[in-house]
């Protein structure tokens, strides 16, 4: 089932998505030839701590780091570790924060945040180039993040999730681009991961109908050969061939007038 956020709760999902953001527009500062994700990783431990949020990765089924930090054919899941990066290099940065509801607020009422109680998580990723890549590097990078814009514009009531993954899909395939389909973004409030599955493919009149007040993550993940997946170390995902991928991902809400980006 998929909850409806009150506008107070989309507020507050807001406010600790901008947080967020900003911890992860830092950490993309650090991707540079020569660092590694291991020191990436206590950075962004630091800094969630700092900011009075808890790591909603570290734990989740087993994963034993704060943040994912994928590298080239990783596309989600990636362990940070000490790998040296180099030039040439793609990283994604992946990284969620659950926020206790008392970090903004002294009294919680309840009719006002009935589907947060306690608390809410946010999610977002961003892929970055290592120094300077190959121009074809610079095009998957460019079309993964417009591919997500593009599917932002698709949100609205009255339209199905189906059409959003259309948008998708349409524009990474007008790229030359694979739209991997085995993974897909998600709902997310009090828990993670909710209702509904936010596929980055489909069609037209598909898949559930958007509402005002449902809260979301849509993260395109293209590839720059086959969109199957496998996994590598029983927890990260690669693509099959071994190709090249990007990952973007921003949360959002349906609003009466459209889309609000809550991770900018």
């Amino acid at each position: 089932m998929i909850t409806i956020k009150t506008k107070e709760e989309i507020e507050v999902m807001r406010k600790g998505g901008k947080i967020l953001k900003s911890i992860v527009d830092a950490l993309g500062e650090k991707i540079v030839v020569g660092a590694t994700g291991l020191e990436i990783e206590k950075l962004a431990e630091k800094m969630i701590e700092e900011n009075g949020g808890k790591s909603n990765f570290k734990g989740q089924d087993g994963f034993p780091s704060c943040l994912c930090f994928s590298i080239n054919e990783e596309i989600v899941h990636g362990l940070p570790d000490k790998r040296i990066l180099k030039n040439g290099d793609i990283v994604t940065i992946d990284l969620g924060i659950f926020f206790p509801l008392t970090k903004f607020m002294e009294k919680i009422d309840e009719k006002k945040y009935p589907n947060l109680k306690k608390g809410f998580h946010t999610d977002m990723a961003r892929t970055y180039i290592v120094g300077e890549g190959s121009p074809e590097v610079q095009r998957l990078i460019k079309a993964s993040k417009k591919a997500l814009k593009r599917g932002i514009s698709a949100v609205k009531p009255g339209n199905t999730f189906g059409e959003l993954g259309l948008e998708i899909q349409k524009f990474a395939e007008s790229q030359g681009f694979s739209v991997i389909r085995d993974l897909c973004g998600h709902g997310i409030g009090a828990d993670l991961h909710e209702d509904p599955d936010v596929l980055n493919y489909g069609k037209k009149d598909w898949g559930d109908v958007m509402e005002e007040g449902m809260v979301f993550c849509i993260e395109p993940m293209l590839s720059m050969g086959s969109h199957k997946v496998k996994r590598s170390q029983g927890i990260t995902y690669i693509t099959e061939d071994k190709s090249l991928s990007a990952h973007f991902e921003d949360m959002v809400a349906v609003t009466v007038n459209g889309v609000q980006v809550l991770t900018e």
